[in-house]
C-alpha cells in the first residue's frame, strides 16, 4: 500500500478458543479509514518478525452494509475472508506450511464508524476441512491522530 496515508491509531485484538484454550493477540499500528459510496474501509500494514527476516502484510477491512465484512491480506501469504452475518463461506487462507480451505460462519458484526474513529467487533467460527477448528473474534478500535498544529 504504497503512499497510504496514516492518519488513524489501530488498535487490533484477535482471540481464538480451541478447545477451551484461549488465544490473544493485540497489534497496534497507524492505517487509514474512509467511507466511498457507502463502503467503508480501514487500511494498515502488519510488521511481522519471521525468523528468516521481517515481512509485511498489507490489510483492508471492507465493511458492505450492516451484515458483510471483507478481510484481504496481501503480501507474502494473501488471504480473502468473508464474513456474512448467520451465513457460511469459504475462504482459502496460505500459510507458510500449504494452502488450507476453510469454512467461516459469522454470528456477531457489530460497528460503529466515522471520521473520528470509532470500531468493530466480528465472532466467528472457523473449520478446517470439515472439522471444527476454533472459536475466534477480532476487535479494531480506530482513533484518529490529530494534525500537527501550526507553528
Amino acid at each position: 500500500m504504497e503512499g497510504l496515508k496514516k492518519d488513524y491509531l489501530i488498535k487490533i485484538t484477535g482471540k481464538q478458543t480451541v478447545d477451551g484454550e484461549q488465544d490473544v493477540i493485540e497489534l497496534e499500528t497507524t492505517g487509514h479509514y474512509e467511507e466511498v459510496d457507502g463502503v467503508k474501509y480501514i487500511y494498515y500494514t502488519e510488521y511481522i518478525e519471521e525468523e528468516d527476516g521481517d515481512s509485511e502484510r498489507d490489510t483492508v477491512v471492507e465493511i458492505k452494509g450492516d451484515s458483510l465484512v471483507s478481510i484481504i491480506r496481501t503480501g507474502e501469504y494473501e488471504s480473502r475472508l468473508m464474513l456474512e452475518l448467520d451465513s457460511q463461506h469459504q475462504c482459502l487462507y496460505q500459510t507458510p506450511f500449504g494452502n488450507l480451505m476453510i469454512t467461516v460462519f459469522t454470528t456477531v458484526i457489530d460497528f460503529k464508524l466515522n471520521d473520528d474513529g470509532g470500531y468493530i467487533s466480528v465472532v466467528y467460527s472457523l473449520n478446517f476441512n470439515s472439522d471444527f477448528g476454533s472459536e475466534n473474534e477480532f476487535s479494531i478500535e480506530l482513533k484518529r491522530l490529530s494534525a500537527a498544529k501550526p507553528q
